[in-house]
């Protein structure tokens, strides 16, 4: 007996397929025809399925294919100043090889010596797949950096300048990118709470049968600097004394002085400052009994403070005032006086490859007479001719003109001949020309004490 007419159309035959089902539900030729048609259709199902992962697959991995401009990273290291088995070790998604015509990255490392900093420039240089995409990346280090350290600094620079090449071959499946965790330079364990201190006491003595002299300086200081607060506080006392016998005739000449000098700054953010001076003197060479100054400021620096490394230009503004109590009466007639002055600065430093830059003009005036003022000018200029080799020039003049507290009597010739008293003056200047040269092993971390300290390399200096 048959279910179904196999010339019916597919409605009719679902429909006799159902009805069979329904009027003879103990007939197994009907139960087997349905048993039949699920399989089929998952069998089919999961055939086009796989067919369309597969094409998916197919079509990622084309265009990751596509991403790829090299199969491989291959670095030719043209400088000696990195150990080539450092980077093979620490840097494992390149290849380093020694031919540079097969290399696709070249890798070039520059070093100079300036303001007691080593300095190095790594040049990325793309070849044949990567032509064009080139790369720079600088590192600077203190001079006396262990060798162990510096090696491993340039290691992370390099590992980190080739990273954008790695990202354009199939090595970029084994790179994990992570941003260490910002530590900010005040968030570390510091058992003096980022305060330095300095003592220093010097003596000199000299002598001979009509002539003697005797000097002894001490200084005490103690800083602070963190990102937001600058503390800078000095405490320091001079002492000298000249002996002289001629013709049965003794001179003495003596001269001291002592001052407190402080600076308390606070950040308010990459442009502006405030903060205050303190000043506490004494000196019988500017004849001043005692002497203090207190005197708020601010400073607007014109490029951020985050770039102070490379550029800055700062302009500050002060209002300084306290008594003055002298040791002899002066020439304007005072034995005492209370004293308001202002002070403007502008000062413009610059480091550059050429070279560093510092330049600075300040000008003050009492309120009490604006013609008491002072004008200065100073300039500090390092030119790099080649490799370790700098010319430098310093310089300096001031117009003068707020001498007030030079003494009425006068100085004797003793004093005038040992600079022992202030005298007066409408200008002074100073010059300094010279050259320097620097050469030698930038990786030597050997102390040796014999025969008295001294630096790697030579230095030769010239003056007038």
């Amino acid at each position: 007996m048959r279910l179904i007419k196999w010339t019916k159309n597919k409605r009719e035959l679902a429909g006799n397929c159902f009805n069979g089902v329904n009027r003879y539900p103990n007939r197994k030729s009907s139960i087997i025809i349905e048993k039949v048609e699920h399989p089929v259709r998952l069998l089919i199902s999961t055939i086009l399925a796989m067919v369309f992962l597969l094409n998916a697959g197919a079509m990622r991995s084309q265009e990751n294919q596509k991403s790829y401009i090299a199969d491989k990273l291959l670095v030719y290291l043209d400088s000696t100043l990195c150990p080539l088995d450092s980077l093979k070790q620490d840097i494992s998604f390149a290849e380093f090889i020694p031919e540079k015509d097969k290399a696709n990255v070249v890798i070039k490392i520059l070093h100079e010596i300036r303001d007691g900093l080593n300095y190095f420039r790594i040049d990325f240089i793309g070849r044949k797949e990567f032509e064009g995409k080139n790369y720079s990346s600088e590192l600077s280090q203190i001079l006396g950096t262990e060798a162990k350290e510096l090696e491993k600094e340039l290691v992370r620079k390099i590992k980190l300048g080739l990273v954008p090449y790695a990202g354009r071959t199939p090595a970029v499946t084994r790179l994990k990118i992570k941003l260490k965790e910002e530590v900010k330079p005040t968030a570390v364990v510091d058992p003096w709470n980022f305060w330095v201190f300095s003592l220093s006491v010097n003596s000199f003595l000299s002598g001979q049968q009509s002539y003697s002299y005797q000097s002894v300086y001490g200084n005490f200081s103690a800083n602070r600097i963190t990102p937001n607060w600058k503390i800078r506080l000095s405490i320091s006392g001079s002492f000298y004394r000249d002996s002289y016998e001629y013709e049965g005739t003794s001179y003495i000449s003596t001269s001291q002085g002592q001052s407190f000098q402080g600076l308390v700054a606070r950040s308010l953010g990459e442009h502006w400052s405030i903060g205050a001076f303190a000043t506490v003197m004494t000196s019988t060479y500017q004849n001043l009994r005692f002497k203090t100054r207190l005197s708020p400021a601010i400073e607007y620096n014109i490029f951020p403070y985050s770039q102070s490394t490379k550029r800055q230009l700062r302009i500050a503004y002060s209002i300084g005032l306290g008594p003055a109590y002298y040791r002899e009466e002066t020439i304007f007639d005072k034995t005492r006086e209370f004293l308001l002055n202002e002070t403007g600065s502008i000062t413009m430093e610059l480091k550059k490859k050429w070279g560093t830059i510092s330049t600075s003009v300040e000008g003050s005036h009492y309120f009490h007479d604006f013609s008491k003022y002072r004008l200065e000018f100073n300039t500090d200029l390092s030119i790099r001719v080649f490799k370790g080799f700098s010319f430098n020039v310093y310089g300096s003049y001031a117009r003068i003109h707020d001498l007030i507290s030079i003494a009425k009597a006068g100085a004797s010739w003793e004093d005038v001949l040992l600079l022992r008293k202030q005298l007066a003056t409408s200008y002074d200047y100073y010059l300094s020309v010279g050259i320097s040269y620097s050469f030698g092993s930038i990786f030597s971390n050997v102390v040796n004490p014999r025969f008295g300290s001294g630096t790697s390399g030579v230095s030769i200096r010239m003056s007038y």
